[in-house]
């Protein structure tokens, strides 16, 4: 019910709406995706490379400190101990395995935060392949170590000058070079966004992440799912593969939390299910902000991972029915709640997590229920914006 349907909707949010000379790309990937997925030998060396590579599974961590504090159970799915320091890894590697078996030998790719960028470079360099990374001129700036590492895996970085110089401007850039590449390029797209097959196909290689949860909970709690799951999203790729296996579970509660920078209503805010309304982004139908006319409204948050106009069409849907909970969280109060992670656990986590974490203070949950967070990335790319933040 809540998975992608035969012609690409998530209920009424999906679709590919591209221009005509996309469409052989888009259209060679939708014809085989599913039967290369299905194949043996991808799954072998998908998992074979998730395994030794990677370093899966993550561990499932019982966050016993955090847990005293809010009353409550909270497990930490440790994504951000993938190789590269997120769950980015898990779709390139599943990208890169894809985009050998249909022959192309360049890939591009947006990022905003730099983590998908750093984990598109990283497989590029394992098999050998040509890297060119979109990425907006502010987020160059602001994520600068992250840039340094993409380089030094053999990636030429190229800055996006239009718009607000983020995420958008940068996916702007990359389907541009896409149409002028048409037949040698794979796009590896770094969410739950864009054309179909893109939202499903990245969504089906993070879903390893629920497939672990349920595994390691029947080990620790005797039990396969648990009450909730709390992710963060922006594009949405790490709740995806966190809520994948849960979807069609209603007694699994299913926790969304949105960047709403200064405020949802400052005019500084991604809060997109907050702000949004129905539009064509990137290729897909979803909910958007945008003015009046049309146009789409510049977001903001503090991560750089977060401030993306749009969510993907898989959580679009899970508002508009109401089977996910969306809650919006600020720069403020995810900072507070990422140094107070740090401080109760000795886990520095990504800001983007630190959305998903801040949500304690306010929503209260009872003292047996089993919540998992899926903590998506660590904070090292982050440390400048907590010093400055924090006069650390």
């Amino acid at each position: 019910m809540y998975n992608v349907n035969e012609k690409g909707y998530y209920g009424e949010f999906g679709g590919a709406y591209i221009p005509e000379m996309l469409y052989p790309n888009v259209e060679e990937l939708r014809k085989n995706y599913v039967s290369i997925l299905q194949e043996p030998s991808f799954q072998e060396e998908f998992h074979s490379l998730l395994k030794d590579y990677v370093g899966r599974p993550t561990p499932l961590y019982f966050a016993k400190r955090f847990s005293e504090k809010y009353n409550t159970k909270v497990y930490l799915k440790r994504e951000d101990l993938c190789h590269t320091g997120a769950h980015k890894v898990n779709n390139t590697i599943g990208q890169i395995l894809m985009a050998k078996r249909l022959g192309k030998s360049r890939i591009i790719a947006e990022t905003g935060a730099g983590q998908h960028g750093v984990a598109t470079a990283t497989v590029c360099a394992l098999m050998g392949l040509e890297c060119i990374v979109y990425m907006g001129a502010i987020d160059i700036e602001r994520q600068a170590p992250n840039v340094a590492r993409m380089k030094m895996l053999g990636a030429t970085v190229v800055p996006a000058n239009s718009g607000s110089k983020t995420l958008k401007d940068a996916t702007n850039e990359a389907i541009r070079d896409w149409i002028n590449h048409p037949t040698n390029t794979h796009y590896i797209i770094g969410s739950v966004v864009g054309p179909h097959p893109y939202p499903d196909m990245v969504a089906r290689f993070q879903s390893v992440i629920s497939e672990e949860i349920s595994t390691q909970l029947s080990e620790k709690e005797n039990r396969t799912a648990p009450d909730y799951v709390v992710a963060c999203v922006g594009g949405g790729s790490n709740a995806a593969g966190a809520y994948y296996h849960f979807l069609d579970h209603p007694a699994v509660g299913i926790i969304a939390v949105e960047a709403a920078g200064q405020g949802v209503n400052s005019g500084k805010s991604a809060a997109t299910s907050a702000l949004g309304n129905i539009g064509i982004i990137h290729g897909s139908k979803t909910l958007l902000m945008q003015t009046a006319d049309g146009q789409i409204t510049e977001p903001y948050s503090i991560s750089a991972g977060l401030d993306y106009p749009g969510v993907g069409p898989m959580h679009a849907h899970l508002f508009t029915s109401g089977r996910g909970e969306f809650i919006s969280v600020t720069d403020k109060d995810a900072m507070q709640a990422g140094i107070s992670l740090s401080k109760l656990e000795g886990i520095i986590p990504a800001i983007e997590t630190s959305h998903a974490l801040a949500i304690f203070e306010n929503r209260k949950f009872k003292p047996d229920d089993v919540v998992v967070v899926n903590l998506s990335g660590r904070g090292d790319k982050d440390l400048n914006t907590y010093i400055k933040h924090f006069n650390l």
